[in-house]
C-alpha cells in the first residue's frame, strides 16, 4: 500500500523515512483512512521500542508520514540471512518487542501485525518495533467488520483468523510465533498440502521448539509454549508478565549489556563492520585487547561454566574418598579400606516433582528447574532439598539417598502445601481449579 523513501528533513539536517501512500491505494477510504490513523497513533507513542513518528502531511491527495530512520536490518531479512538466531539473542529481541507490547496495550492499541518484517534492529543494538497501519485503536472507530480476519496468516492467533474481536493476548500469541521461528528456523504452523496454516493454528498443537532445537532451555520453551496456547486465557496474562519472565531468563543467561550482545551477534552476522561495531560498543564490554573480536560467546562460556562446575563436583566426591580412605583406622584390613571407599563411591537417585514448577537445590548447590529430564544423581546419605518458586515461600526437605534401596521421591504440589510469599499476589491462572470428583 505503501513506499518508504529515505530523505533529508530541511532544516535540521537529520536523515528521516518518509512513507508514503500509493496513489492507487489513496483512492480506497478505508485505506486512506488507516493511513491517517497510523500517523496519529503512532504521533502519541514515545518509547524506546516503536518507531517515532515526526510529521504527517497531505498534498494533492498523495498522503506521507514521516518518521524516524533507523539505520540497521529487519528480523525477517536478518533471519533470512542467518537461518535461525542464538536463544539468548531471540530472548533479547523477543523482550524489547514485549515491551513494546506493553506500552501501546496499555494505551488501548492492540498491533494486529507482529511479524518479522515488522521488528526492526538498529546497527546500535536497539529493537524498533513499526508499521501500525492495521493497528486497532480504541480512540478510533474500527474499520474491520465482524468475522473478518486482518493480519499476516501465519502470525494470526487463533481468534484472529475467526475475525473475532481481538484484545491483547493476540499480539502476545503473534510474539510467541517470532519467538518460535527466531530459535527453531521454523515457523510452528506451516502449511501444507493437506491443511492450511489457519487451519493449523485453531485447532493443531505446534511441535515443541526443542524437538526442533534441543538447545534450548526448557525455561525458554515453556515461555514459547505459554504463549502459543490456544485460549487467549491460558497466555501471558499481560506483554507485561512475558517481560518480566524473559528477564528472569536473561538474567541466568546474558552477563553483559543487553545492545551488546546483538551488536556483537549483527558484527557476527556481517551486518556491521568491526570499526563500526566498536563504535557502538562500550570499552568496557570490550576484551582485553581493545577489541570486539576478542568478546566470546555467551552461550559458548555458558557451555564451559556448566562443564567446569560439573568437573568440580566430580573432584570434590574423588577428594571425599581419598579423604575416607586416609582417615580410616590403621588397624583396619585392606578389606575394610576397600568397603569403606565402596561406601563413600555408592550413588542413588531422587527424583523431584513439583507443581506447578520449581527451582532445585541440594545442599545449597543449584540443580535446576522442573520438570528434570533425568532423575539427580547423588551420593549415599543424607542430602538437604530446597524447592523454590517465584510466588510461594521455599520448602526445605531433607532427604536419605541410599545406594542399594528404592530412589528417593520428592512430590511437591505448591498450590495445595505451598504458602504464598509476603508481598505476592498470586495470578489468577497460576492454580488450575482442581477437578471435580
Amino acid at each position: 500500500m505503501a513506499v518508504v523513501y529515505r530523505a533529508v528533513q530541511d532544516p535540521l539536517g537529520r536523515t528521516v523515512a518518509i512513507k508514503a501512500l500509493k496513489t492507487s491505494a489513496a483512492y480506497e477510504e478505508n485505506v486512506a483512512t488507516r493511513f491517517e490513523r497510523e500517523a496519529k497513533s503512532l504521533a502519541n507513542l514515545q518509547h524506546e521500542n516503536i518507531i517515532h513518528v515526526y510529521d504527517y502531511h497531505q498534498e494533492r491527495g498523495a498522503m506521507f508520514i514521516v518518521m524516524e530512520y533507523v539505520q540497521g536490518i529487519d528480523l525477517y531479512d536478518l533471519l533470512d540471512k542467518s537461518g535461525r538466531l542464538p536463544y539468548d539473542v531471540a530472548a533479547i529481541i523477543a523482550m524489547q518487542v514485549a515491551r513494546a507490547l506493553d506500552y501501546v496495550h496499555y494505551r488501548g492499541i492492540v498491533h494486529r501485525d507482529i511479524k518479522p518484517a515488522n521488528v526492526m534492529l538498529s546497527r546500535s543494538g536497539g529493537v524498533k518495533v513499526m508499521d501500525f497501519g492495521i493497528a486497532r485503536d480504541t480512540s478510533f472507530g474500527d474499520l474491520t467488520e465482524a468475522g473478518t480476519g486482518i493480519g499476516t496468516p501465519a502470525y494470526m492467533s487463533p481468534e484472529q483468523v475467526l475475525g473475532d474481536k481481538l484484545d491483547a493476548s493476540s499480539d502476545i500469541f503473534s510474539l510467541g510465533v517470532v519467538l518460535y521461528q527466531m530459535v527453531t528456523g521454523k515457523k510452528p504452523f506451516v502449511e501444507d498440502e493437506s491443511k492450511s496454516a489457519m487451519h493449523k493454528i485453531r485447532l493443531e498443537k505446534h511441535a515443541g521448539a526443542r524437538t526442533l532445537n534441543p538447545d534450548i532451555p526448557r525455561e525458554l520453551d515453556r515461555i514459547i509454549d505459554r504463549c502459543l496456547e490456544k485460549q487467549p486465557r491460558d497466555r501471558w496474562r499481560s506483554a507485561q508478565h512475558m517481560v518480566m519472565a524473559l528477564e528472569r531468563f536473561l538474567a541466568k543467561h546474558v552477563e553483559m549489556n543487553h545492545h551488546a550482545r546483538l551488536v556483537l551477534f549483527l558484527r557476527a552476522q556481517n551486518v556491521i563492520t568491526d570499526l563500526e561495531a566498536e563504535e557502538y560498543l562500550n570499552p568496557a564490554a570490550l576484551g582485553a585487547g581493545g577489541s570486539v573480536l576478542a568478546q566470546p560467546n555467551m552461550q559458548a562460556r555458558y557451555v564451559v561454566r556448566t562443564g567446569l562446575a560439573a568437573h568440580g563436583i566430580m573432584l570434590g566426591v574423588l577428594m571425599l574418598m581419598i579423604g575416607l580412605i586416609h582417615l580410616a583406622p590403621l588397624s583396619d584390613t585392606p578389606t575394610t579400606h576397600i568397603a569403606a571407599a565402596g561406601r563413600a563411591a555408592g550413588k542413588g537417585t531422587l527424583r523431584v516433582d513439583a507443581s506447578p514448577w520449581a527451582s532445585i537445590a541440594v545442599d545449597g548447590r543449584p540443580i535446576g528447574v522442573t520438570p528434570l529430564a533425568r532423575p539427580i544423581e547423588l551420593v549415599e546419605g543424607q542430602h538437604a532439598v530446597s524447592l523454590q518458586h517465584d510466588w510461594y515461600v521455599p520448602i526445605q526437605r531433607t532427604v536419605t539417598i541410599s545406594a542399594t534401596g528404592e530412589p528417593a521421591h520428592i512430590a511437591i504440589d505448591f498450590c495445595r502445601d505451598g504458602t504464598l510469599a509476603a508481598g505476592k499476589q498470586l495470578p489468577a491462572d497460576a492454580c488450575p481449579p482442581k477437578a471435580a470428583p
